[in-house]
């Protein structure tokens, strides 16, 4: 690391804590702009919907600390907020705020959930420990805050919690409060999946309109999540929610970097060269009129590319949390009309579909419809217009990463098949042995036809051939009694595929080419013509193999043509 970027801020990776981010001296993109935004369009209640990742829950603590009493003003010395004098002198660290994020309520059934939700009740009823010294309280609502400080609480009182505290803080502090719950639909998710969704249903319910619905201790309250979940399943009656949305477009640059901000960060640390790269993985994704970039990959890569310049783009994403919902998306996939649809989508194309974006959990999996509706929330997709009056929206696969995940699904989706046809699959290889080129040819076909492809139109050509070598890696490998080996070096180079049947003394040496523009019969000879100059058989002579067997097999969408040709 040389000496300019050793004097560079360090990044906040992993980091969801404003105030550690100021005063360790991180490096902050500045989103203060959302306090301006948030008094000049007030309302009861805000509720942002954006997908994981996307800075959600530095910005609800950014909120606390601006507004919090005696908040720390050299916090945003130098920010946006801090230029907006009248705002700034009037609401800066005068309020008293409760925040709650809900992003580790979880468990494996209902009781391990709800000690988790008491247990953070009962934190944020401790962090406020100046009401037990209040002489504006009565002895009665001590002992309440007592009972949620001790973790006691059980009904009524859970249900009412956060209402209670407002109320408490309201009486102490004589100024209403401002509410902050982050990621408030995980508890709902993590129910869903494990099979108590209605008990948490009815809980959150419950606990969301007593805080919310005519509090008139409230300021006002900002939720964020993920999912824009029914009003009838958890805001009932609750008519002063504003949502803001992915399609909308207030607010729609506090969620993520914008284009200026990911470019000023990358010449910052000197990583301007690596804009293209950066954009094509972690750019791409819309919301409202507003293109932009995931900060949680934005923020890694830079990282990174600090420790070693040479550093390629990855999938940060994906190391952060399971994939279920592409899981079940593909697995889902029947028929030709929706395999082509997903290839088309992998291919860089878009799909037209009808969105809900107002679900309950019983729906979300329910049609394939509304499967569309939670690839476009969770950011698996991203829209590339504007909702129709049909509600209907052009989707895309928003960059490289999210693409990369598409695609290991997919792997994983087709192993899993395999394991469903293991005969059509050993009489598929058997045909390598017993040197049926055309069978080859045609039940390759066969099966591509059967499959969901993942060639993009916009890589090179060698990317083009590593699905099919990847497709036919995995058909040959289910062969046990075969020692399989992809790009296994032979000779003067490195063969595709090369097999060994040590029962039989029989290698086979397999080359795949992409035939563009269905240039079959070429690019097979071109094949043969690469194991031969390569000498990639020189491996088995060496072995002492006494049968050797050169394919070449060259492909092109979903037709394949296999050549045979022996050793001597």
């Amino acid at each position: 690391m040389n000496d300019q970027m050793m004097n560079t801020k360090r990044l906040p990776v992993g980091v969801e804590f404003f105030e550690t981010i100021r005063k360790e001296d991180l490096y902050y993109v500045d989103k203060t702009n959302l306090i301006k935004e948030l008094l000049s369009d007030w309302s009861a209640v805000h509720l942002f919907t954006r997908p994981r990742r996307f800075g959600k829950t530095l910005n609800m603590d950014m909120l606390r600390c601006f507004f919090e009493i005696d908040g720390n003003r050299e916090l945003f010395e130098g920010l946006n907020i801090s230029r907006e004098t009248e705002i700034y002198e009037q609401h800066m660290g005068k309020y008293p705020v409760i925040f709650i994020s809900l992003k580790a309520v979880s468990g494996e059934n209902y009781v391990k959930a709800l000690a988790m939700l008491k247990g953070l009740i009962s934190r944020e009823a401790i962090r406020h420990g100046e009401l037990l010294n209040s002489d504006k309280l009565t002895d009665e609502e001590k002992k309440v805050l007592l009972d949620m400080r001790g973790n006691q609480m059980e009904g009524d009182l859970l249900e009412s919690s956060i209402l209670n505290l407002s109320k408490l803080l309201c009486k102490h502090y004589g100024k209403q409060v401002i509410l902050l719950i982050d990621e408030y639909d995980v508890p709902l998710d993590k129910a869903y999946n494990a099979g108590y969704y209605e008990e948490m249903i009815v809980l959150i319910r419950n606990l969301m309109n007593q805080a919310l619905k005519s509090n008139e201790n409230l300021f006002f309250a900002v939720l964020t999540g993920c999912l824009r979940v029914s009003k009838e399943s958890i805001f009932t009656g609750l008519n002063n929610v504003r949502v803001h949305t992915i399609t909308d477009t207030t607010f729609d640059e506090f969620f993520g970097f914008t284009d200026e901000e990911v470019r000023n960060m990358l010449v910052y640390y000197g990583c301007s060269d690596r804009y293209s790269l950066v954009k094509e993985w972690y750019d791409g994704y819309r919301f409202g009129k507003a293109e932009v970039y995931c900060p949680w990959d934005v923020i890694n890569h830079c990282y990174d590319l600090r420790n070693d310049r040479n550093s390629r783009p990855k999938s940060y994403w994906t190391n952060t949390s399971g994939n279920d919902i592409i899981r079940r998306f593909v697995a889902r996939t029947k028929g030709v009309a929706q395999r082509r649809e997903i290839e088309s989508l992998i291919e860089g194309g878009t799909v037209r579909k009808k969105i809900r974006q107002e679900l309950t959990y019983a729906d979300l999996y329910s049609s394939d419809d509304n499967i569309w509706s939670v690839l476009l929330m969770t950011g698996y997709l991203t829209p590339r217009d504007e909702p129709s009056d049909e509600n209907e929206l052009t989707l895309a696969i928003p960059n490289n990463e999210i693409r990369l995940i598409f695609k290991d699904q997919i792997y994983e989706w087709f192993n899993e098949s395999l394991k469903h046809e293991s005969a059509k699959v050993a009489e598929f290889c058997e045909l390598f042995r017993k040197g049926d080129a055309e069978g080859i040819g045609r039940q390759f076909s066969d099966l591509l036809s059967r499959t969901i492809s993942i060639r993009d139109t916009n890589v090179q050509k060698s990317m083009k051939e590593n699905f099919y070598h990847g497709y036919l890696l995995g058909l040959l490998r289910c062969m046990d009694d075969w020692y399989v080996r992809s790009n296994a070096e032979s000779g003067d180079g490195y063969c595709d595929i090369v097999i060994e049947d040590e029962y039989n003394l029989t290698g086979i040496l397999i080359e795949v080419k992409y035939a563009e523009n269905d240039r079959l019969d070429e690019q097979c000879a071109n094949a043969l013509r690469q194991i031969e100059s390569k000498n990639y058989e020189q491996f088995f002579r060496d072995e002492g193999y006494t049968r050797i067997m050169r394919y070449g097999i060259a492909c092109y969408k979903k037709r394949c043509k296999a050549v045979l040709a022996m050793g001597d």
